[in-house]
Order: C-alpha cells, then structure tokens, then sequence
C-alpha cells in the first residue's frame, strides 16, 4: 500500500491546481495553481493542456524535492474527454465545453441521444454533454472519426500521459455525457450509434491504479519510476468520497466551485426533471447519486460585479431589514431557474460593499436549498469548497434548508477527496462544527427573507 504524500492534479474549470495531500491525515502540504484560460483556435476554444503538463510536471518535480511524492492522482471537471490518435498524441484539441459550435447540429444531436431514462443526462447547452461534442466534432471534421484510435475521458487524458495506460472512469462517464447508462452499469447506445464503441476506453473505478509514471516522466520530475498512477475522479464525487465513507445516510453534499453542485444521499424518493438541470451523477463506487446544480461560482462573481468584502454581522442586518434580494438566474443558461433573467428588488446594494456581498451569498443559498429540494435531500448539509467560507450563504442555506449545515475546513476538497482513491479506508472527517442561527429573532429574519425571495420568483 502506498505511503507518503500524494500529489493530486485538479483541474476545475477556472484554475488548474496542483496539491500535495499528506495521507496520514489528508492535510494539503502544499497548493499551487494557474488560470485555466481556454485558448482561442483554431479549431475552436481548446483547454491549454500543453501550458497545464508544463505547470504539472514543474509542480511535481518542486513538490518532490520539497516534501517527497509517493503517488499521484487526478480529480478534473466534467464535460470534456480527449480524442487520441493512433501515435497517442491528441488527434484533435480538447474542446471547451461552453463553446456553442455543438449547438449548430443540436437538433440532428437531440434524434440520437439517448433519453433521460436510460442516461440520467439532461439535454444541455453547448458542449456540456460530451456525446454532442463527440457527434459535432466528428460532423465539422470527416477525417477526425478515422485519425481517431482512442476516446478517453478528462482525469485519464492526464493519466495517459502520465503513465501511458487508456482508461476512462465511471464518475466521469456518468457526468451529463449521454455515453453511460447508470442504472445497468454500462455504456448507453450513444457510443453504437456514434461508430465510437471499440474506441471508447474501457470504464475503470476512480481508485484503480492504471499503472506507474513513465521514465520520461520520472526524468522530468525527479520522482521514482516506481511510482502509481491512479485512475482519477470527476471533481464533485471527489468532494462526495470522503463522506460516503465516514457519513452514515441520509446527507447531503454541496461541492461549491465554477459549478455548485448538490448531491443527495439517502434521500427522499424523486423523480428528478431534466427540464430543472436535475441529473443523475454516479459515484466513485459506481452508484447513481441524485444531483441538481447551478453555476454558483461564476454567478458570484458576476453578481458581486467588484472585489468580494467579507459581509459582517450587520451587514446581514441591513440586507435582511431592507428585503435587498437579488432574482434568478445571474447565469441563465444552466441551472433550475435557466431562462430566468435576473434583476433585484428592495434595493441593489453598492459595488464592493458588504450588503453586497451579504445579498448575493443569500442569493446563492436560497439556490442551492432549491437544488436540494429538487433531489429529495434528507439530513446535514456538508459545503465543500469556497463557499464553506462564506458566513452569509452558511446561514441563509441552514434556515432555507431547515438543516445542519457542515462547512468543510479544505480550501481544495476535491484535491483532498482525490487523495482518498489512494486509501478510501483511512479518510478522516475535516470539518467545523455545524453552523446555527441560535438568536431566535435574528432566525425569524432570516426565514422572512428566504419566504419573500421564494414569493417574488412566484410574482414572476
């Protein structure tokens, strides 16, 4: 069994990272990281993978000679696989999921994709299903179908190159991709109908080791040639890991980052909509997981519209007693409320000020208890991510909930959950004590607010 650090490659749809997770207590030595720019063309926007191996490979060598690696492991957003040709480079760039080239084929894609019943996947925008990227690739570019001999997903791009093994992981095919049917375990008709099923790797569990670093690898980072490469993880069941095996049902889990994603575990039966950005996402140990989500992270900033001021106490007060609220949806592409145009009532708080910042952390928490809601959640809330820094969002989403609400320590819990497929068995709970809103007056505000913010999207 492996010992020592583990280096984990996270790559999140705005930054690429790089941590160093100490595995007897799952603590992050070290974290580095770089935006995660898509380039523009051509073919298309295309994620920088070169830039991304240069960062890696400089990462570990530092990390190595510093602290010492014993094995490397990989946690990547969804929504994006790699296209290998038959020398194993790429045999096309890996497109950017929020390009809307796969929207010009999007009704020739919609009479081949499976349906929701057999896919758990909901019909998205742009690239965010992986089968219509797939179909307008394949469409825009004749020859790519035959220059293509291998199809992975995006945690296994990194593992191939770092260990030359092909695989993909059922976490990823299981992300909206259209190519996996979580109910049977196995791949959906999508890959038979695209002529792509010889060439999709075959599926592996995160924890898998596929193999050892190549002796270029080795070379280039100093670290032993010895050294495993495990499968990898899709970025929000990274965050899910370590509480499927220290959590007894039911919970909930909100991985907060570009994404903010809620998965419910033991929950109440559903039946999930499509329609609501509701899904179904398969966990590391193959098992379909209710999950609705929004693009949390990126509203933010754009609802903060300025620097990010830490909302204080009365800051809160004054947005509470104000009734500032701000509608869905900041992004209204994706989400439960997609096509909703959002606008504010009560008052915009100013730019760079903390009501400001106290309104859109209500903002996001009245949607993410709405997401919950979707899912059938049942039991804590555990936040993992940035937003278990963020006071104002903790409270509203514990009195719109009406439940614990557990914000992790981790500024990186996916790095952290990624670092559990070495030992799943020795995962440790990092945690703050669950967050109340103990002044009975101050929790009669809070639950005013969040009945008006669900009143005004029904006036709508």
């Amino acid at each position: 069994m492996t010992s020592g650090n583990i280096a984990v490659i996270d790559i999140g749809k705005t930054n690429a990272k790089l941590a160093l997770v100490r595995r007897s207590d799952q603590s992050e030595i070290s974290v580095i990281t770089r935006p995660n720019a898509a380039l523009p063309g051509p073919p298309y926007p295309h994620f920088d993978v070169e830039g991304h191996w240069q960062f890696i490979l400089d990462g570990l060598a530092s990390f190595h000679t510093e602290h010492g690696v014993a094995a490397i492991t990989i946690t990547t957003h969804g929504a994006a696989g790699a296209l290998i040709a038959k020398d194993g480079s790429l045999a096309a760039p890996i497109l950017d999921y929020e390009h809307t080239g796969p929207d010009d084929l999007a009704g020739e894609y919609n009479a081949i994709r499976p349906p929701f019943a057999e896919t758990g996947s909901p019909r998205l925008s742009m690239g965010l299903n992986l089968g219509a990227q797939l179909h307008w690739q394949f469409m825009n570019d004749p020859s790519l179908r035959e220059r293509v001999f291998h199809i992975v997903t995006y945690p296994q791009f990194w593992a191939h190159r770092l260990s030359g093994v092909l695989a993909t992981d059922v976490t990823s095919l299981g992300c909206h991709t259209d190519l996996w049917n979580p109910f049977q375990h196995q791949f959906s008709s999508l890959p038979q109908t695209l002529g792509i099923a010889e060439k999709i790797a075959p599926p592996r569990k995160p924890g898998d080791v596929l193999g050892t670093i190549t002796s270029e690898v080795a070379r280039r980072t100093g670290l032993c040639v010895e050294t495993p490469v495990f499968c990898g993880i899709h970025d929000s069941n990274a965050s899910l890991l370590s509480h499927l095996v220290t959590r007894k049902p039911p919970f909930s889990v909100v991985s907060t980052g570009t994404w903010v994603i809620a998965m419910a575990v033991g929950g109440n039966p559903v039946t999930l909509d499509p329609a609501l950005d509701t899904l179904v996402n398969v966990n590391a140990f193959g098992d379909a997981v209710p999950s609705a989500r929004f693009m949390g992270g990126r509203e933010h900033d754009l609802a903060l519209g300025g620097p990010a001021v830490q909302a204080k106490a009365s800051d809160m007060l004054e947005v509470l007693s104000n009734c500032s609220m701000l509608l869905p949806a900041v992004v209204s592409e994706t989400g439960p409320f997609a096509g909703h145009q959002t606008h504010w009532v009560g008052g915009e708080p100013p730019k760079g000020s903390g009501q400001r910042s106290a309104a859109v952390g209500f903002y996001l928490a009245l949607v993410t208890s709405h997401c919950l809601d979707l899912i059938g959640h049942r039991g804590p809330v555990i936040i993992e991510g940035p937003f278990a820094r963020n006071a104002a969002y903790l409270k509203m989403l514990g009195v719109a909930a009406s439940s614990p609400v557990v914000p992790t320590e981790s500024s990186t819990g996916t790095s952290q959950g990624a670092a559990l497929l070495v030992a799943p068995n020795e995962a440790q709970q990092h945690q703050i004590p669950a967050l109340t809103v103990a002044d009975k007056q101050l929790n009669d505000a809070f639950l005013r607010y969040a009945t008006e913010w669900n009143s005004s999207l029904i006036k709508d």
